[in-house]
C-alpha cells in the first residue's frame, strides 16, 4: 500500500489510489455507511486529514472544502479498527456509535512510564500459591474487558473468554476433571502422547497434592475460531495482555499447559466448558495470591539478541 507522505511545512500528502482491503481480511462484512455510523463534528474537525492517512483500508476521503466521509459503496470494507477515531486530536471523528469522549486520553501523563512497564515485566511471576475465595467480581469484568482490547490478526475480534469466576465452581470442576481423566486412563482412552497426565492424577488422589490447577479459585479459557487468520497468536497475546493487567492489579496468574493436558485426555471436558473442539485454545489460572514476591529475578541473557544489519 502506497503511504502518505508529510512535507516539511506538515502538510499530508495522499497517494491518488485507495490500496483496498487489507490482502488478509475475511470477505468484507456488509456494513453498509448506517451500520458504520461514521460521523464528524464540524465544529471541532480541523480537516487535518489524519483519519484519512490512517485508515489501514483507505475507505475515508475528504472532498475539497468539505469534512472527511466514507468513500461512497466501500463501507464494507471497513476493518473496525476505530483509527479514525483515535487519531483525532480534537475528538471529532465517531465511528461504529462510539463518543470520543468515552475514550481514556493518551497523553504522555496518562500512560505509564518505561521504568514502570519494565519493572512489571521484570516482576511478572508465575503464581502457584492462592488464597481461598473469588477476585472481586468488579475487578475481574473490569480485567476482562481491557483484555478485549488485545490485538488480534486484521482486527479480527474474534476471540471467546470462558471465565470461570467462583471458587466453588472452580473446585467442583476440579474434582470432576481430575475423576474423569483417572477414568479414562483405566480404561486406555487417553492418547499416548498424553498418558503423561497420569502422574499428575496420582499424585492428586494418593498424595492429595494439586499440581494441575494448583488450587487456584479461577480459570481463563481464550479461544479462536479455526478461520482466523492467527487463532493460536490471538489467543496468546490476549492471556498475556490479561497476565500483565491482572498482575499490575495484585491479581496471580499462571499459564497452564497441564489443564490443557487434562481437557485433551478427556475431550468431553471441553464441551462443560463450552469449548468447540475445533478451536485453538489456551488456559490460565488465576486468583488472589498467597504469597509475595520482593524483588524481580536477574534473567536478561534469557533470549539470544541477535542484531541483523542488511
Amino acid at each position: 500500500m502506497p503511504n502518505a507522505t508529510v512535507s516539511e511545512d506538515g502538510q499530508i500528502n495522499l497517494p491518488a489510489a485507495r490500496a483496498g482491503p487489507h490482502p488478509l481480511a475475511p470477505e468484507p462484512q456488509p456494513r453498509g455507511d448506517q451500520m458504520l455510523q461514521f460521523a464528524v463534528d464540524q465544529d471541532l474537525c480541523t480537516q487535518c486529514d489524519l483519519c484519512i492517512s490512517d485508515c489501514p483500508v483507505r475507505i475515508i476521503e475528504r472532498p475539497e472544502n468539505g469534512y472527511p466521509r466514507i468513500v461512497e459503496d466501500e463501507a464494507d470494507d471497513c476493518m473496525a479498527c476505530q483509527h479514525c477515531l483515535a487519531i483525532c486530536p480534537p475528538g471529532a471523528v465517531s465511528i461504529l456509535g462510539r463518543d470520543p469522549e468515552s475514550s481514556q486520553p493518551l497523553s504522555g501523563e496518562a500512560l505509564p512510564t518505561l521504568d514502570a512497564m519494565e519493572r512489571l515485566v521484570r516482576g511478572r511471576r508465575s503464581v502457584r500459591q492462592y488464597r481461598a475465595g473469588n477476585v472481586d467480581p468488579a475487578l475481574l469484568e473490569r480485567l476482562l474487558k481491557a483484555t478485549a482490547n488485545a490485538p488480534t490478526g486484521v482486527n479480527r475480534q474474534g476471540l471467546t473468554f470462558r471465565v470461570i469466576d467462583d471458587h466453588e465452581s472452580m473446585e467442583r470442576f476440579r474434582r470432576k476433571a481430575m475423576a474423569e481423566v483417572r477414568d479414562a486412563l483405566s480404561a486406555g482412552e487417553v492418547p499416548e502422547q498424553l498418558q503423561a497426565v497420569g502422574r499428575f492424577v496420582q499424585a492428586y488422589f494418593e498424595e492429595d497434592r494439586d499440581l494441575v490447577f494448583r488450587g487456584a479459585p479461577h480459570a481463563l479459557v481464550v479461544s479462536a475460531p479455526p478461520d482466523a487468520p492467527c487463532p493460536q497468536e490471538d489467543v496468546v497475546l490476549a492471556l498475556a495482555y490479561f497476565e500483565l493487567l491482572a498482575q499490575s492489579a495484585g491479581v496471580g496468574t499462571v499459564w497452564c499447559g497441564l489443564m490443557k493436558m487434562v481437557l485433551e485426555a478427556k475431550t468431553s471436558l471441553k464441551a462443560e466448558l463450552g469449548l468447540p473442539a475445533d478451536h485453538a485454545y489456551y488456559c490460565m489460572l488465576f486468583g488472589n495470591p498467597a504469597i509475595e514476591y520482593a524483588r524481580t529475578v536477574q534473567r536478561d541473557d534469557g533470549a539470544a539478541i541477535r542484531h541483523v544489519r542488511l
